[in-house]
This record gives structure tokens, C-alpha cells and sequence, in this order.
């Protein structure tokens, strides 16, 4: 049997290593809610959360619970624009980053 590793514990890994893929995955998260692929888009979001802030300190800077936290950013989550507004702003602020908006004609 091949040996398989963890894929949340490499990009735990691979975020302490290169802080510039922690910017590559929540730029992917970001991107993926907006071109309509939310499920995608939390998966990122919630292993970002899982390999720099963690849920607790999430917990604390929106002041929401963990356990919802966790909740919104599973498969079948459905956080509000609100929630996912601040989560975006927590995980942008810890990974102090600005977001900077492009858009493209559709073809």
C-alpha cells in the first residue's frame, strides 16, 4: 500500500512554508464565489481558515461561534453575505493582503 499524506496537514505545511500560497488560496476562494461555485469556494476558504487563523481566533475577531463558523464553511454551509464579508475580512487582515478587483467582458 502507497503511503498518502494528510491534505489538510500539506496545506497546513505548504501555507507555513510559502505565505504566498495562503494568498493564491483565498484570491481561488474568492474567485470561485464569484463565478458561482460557492461549495468549491468554501472547501478553500475553510483549509485557509484551518492552516493560518484557526477557528477559535476566527470565532473571536467575527464574533460568531466556532462550531457556526465551521458549519458555514462545510460542503453545505450557507453563510450570509455578511458572515462571509467578515470571514473574507479576518482571513485578509491575518494574511495582510488587499484585495483588488479585476473584471473581464464576457465573450
Amino acid at each position: 500500500m502507497a503511503l498518502t499524506r494528510n491534505f489538510k496537514q500539506t496545506v497546513v505545511e505548504r501555507v507555513e512554508r510559502d505565505p504566498q500560497f495562503a494568498t493564491a488560496l483565498l484570491d481561488e476562494a474568492a474567485t470561485l464565489f464569484l463565478s458561482g461555485e460557492p461549495e468549491t469556494a468554501r472547501l478553500i476558504l475553510r483549509d485557509l481558515v484551518n492552516a493560518t487563523i484557526g477557528f477559535e481566533q476566527l470565532a473571536e475577531v467575527t464574533e460568531k461561534p466556532s462550531k457556526s463558523l465551521h458549519r458555514m464553511l462545510s460542503p453545505k454551509g450557507n453563510p450570509s453575505m455578511d458572515n462571509l464579508a467578515a470571514i473574507f475580512g479576518a482571513v485578509r487582515h491575518w494574511l495582510k493582503v488587499a484585495f483588488e478587483v479585476h473584471t473581464i467582458k464576457a465573450a
